[in-house]
């Protein structure tokens, strides 16, 4: 199954090679406490969030690692 913007947080972090390739890109994401809150959003809805902006989270650098992930499962 191909990993999009609808995909949920909580369905990459149980994927441990989609994890490893999130680390490369954003290393502590998946350590991160604040990340348990995220679980249960889309990809969408997190990149939408004013706070992903600030930490310079974009949708085009999402599709990017999406793509990347999709590449290797």
């Amino acid at each position: 199954m191909a990993y999009t913007l609808d995909t949920t947080v909580g369905e990459i972090l149980k994927d441990t090679r989609a994890v490893e390739i999130l680390e490369r890109h954003a290393p502590g994401i998946s350590k991160n406490p604040m990340i348990a809150f995220a679980k249960g959003m889309t990809l969408k809805s997190v990149v939408a969030m004013p706070q992903a902006r600030q930490a310079g989270v974009t949708e085009d650098m999402v599709v990017k690692v999406l793509a990347e992930i999709n590449a290797k499962t």
